[in-house]
């Protein structure tokens, strides 16, 4: 078979075969430029530079109502476009939806700031192809498993991977993405994302308090700080999910189930079942597991604004729990 032919092939191949185990080998990669990964660093240190200076502020300002209401609102609706948006409908199909809630769970995912819906599918589904193992973009264990490698693994699985050169090849991990022209605009308009999810919350802070005070201080707690608890959950996610926590069901790699995640995540943390059944609407199957963004998705299937969802089949979940 010419290359060529293999490209095609790849490219043509259904979504589940993105989850199948693949032989580690060369991988087609892009390159990421150095202003790339320069904004790459001003998107990721602003908002942890404000979530550190969270503190201080709060005891020299003060925190009002009015900016937790609005961080709080700002960080379900961020939050749900990663998780129900980003992560269970465009990068693993557990549910299809109407074009006006695809377009809608896009846009508040891409006002969470982790970057254009296609970059973000490519990377999750490559993860997931070579989940802790050579080719892994994000494996905690890159290092080894030595204290000092799996501190440097953990760093580089929560934010460090991000700066890497090489990145994922959207044409080979995401070439339905590319082929949807919804995803597309959303991703090309990115930049505006940005824009409003930063100034979405001074206008409201400053038009609640008829303040430039309140808008200043909405900025910053439901801009900044809310960018930045969004970021360190999600990543998270990528890294102490891969170390810590309980394997319940039976995968091929480290991933866990970490119980204290499960709310600021919205259910993502229950990493092991997510990993065991990859395209499954709920990830939190055991009794006592929360998975606030399976609660949505149901919410959402009984309103009629979400179909086909895959539910978990208790048959095959009990053949990959572990006793």
């Amino acid at each position: 078979m010419t290359p060529a032919a293999s490209s095609r092939e790849t490219e043509s191949a259904p979504l589940e075969n993105l989850h199948a185990p693949q032989p580690v080998g060369p991988l087609e990669a892009e390159v990421q430029a150095p202003w790339e990964r320069a904004l790459v660093g001003v998107f990721i240190a602003a908002p942890l530079l404000a979530l550190c200076a969270a503190v201080p502020v709060a005891w020299g300002w003060g925190l009002s109502w009015r900016d937790v209401v609005i961080a709080a609102v700002l960080y379900v609706i961020t939050g749900f476009g990663i998780t129900v948006g980003y992560h269970r409908h465009f990068t693993h199909g557990s549910f299809k939806a109407p074009r006006p809630v695809r377009i809608a769970l896009g846009i508040a995912g891409s006002m969470a700031l982790e970057g254009p819906i296609v970059r973000w599918v490519a990377d999750h589904r490559k993860h997931h192809q070579y989940s802790d193992r050579e080719g892994d973009p994000h494996s905690p264990w890159k290092y080894g498993r030595s204290p000092l490698g799996l501190a440097r693994g953990l760093l580089h699985a929560h934010m460090g991977w991000m700066f890497d050169r090489e990145r994922t090849s959207r044409r080979r991990y995401a070439p339905d993405m590319l082929a949807d022209r919804d995803v597309m605009w959303m991703s090309r308009l990115f930049p505006l994302w940005v824009a409003l999810s930063l100034l979405l919350p001074a206008a409201v802070g400053g038009l609640w308090s008829w303040s430039w005070q309140g808008a200043l201080t909405a900025f910053f707690w439901g801009g900044l700080v809310r960018i930045g608890l969004v970021h360190q959950v999600t990543w998270a996610v990528n890294s102490v999910c891969h170390v810590f926590g309980k394997q319940q069901f039976k995968t091929r790699d480290r991933s866990t189930n970490v119980w204290w995640l499960a709310l600021p995540s919205f259910g993502e943390s229950w990493h092991n079942l997510h990993h065991a059944e990859a395209t499954s609407a709920r990830h939190g199957v055991l009794r006592g597991q929360l998975d606030p963004s399976a609660r949505l998705i149901r919410i959402m299937e009984r309103l009629r604004l979400a179909r086909d969802v895959r539910w978990p089949d208790p048959a095959r979940i009990a053949a990959k729990r572990i006793a």
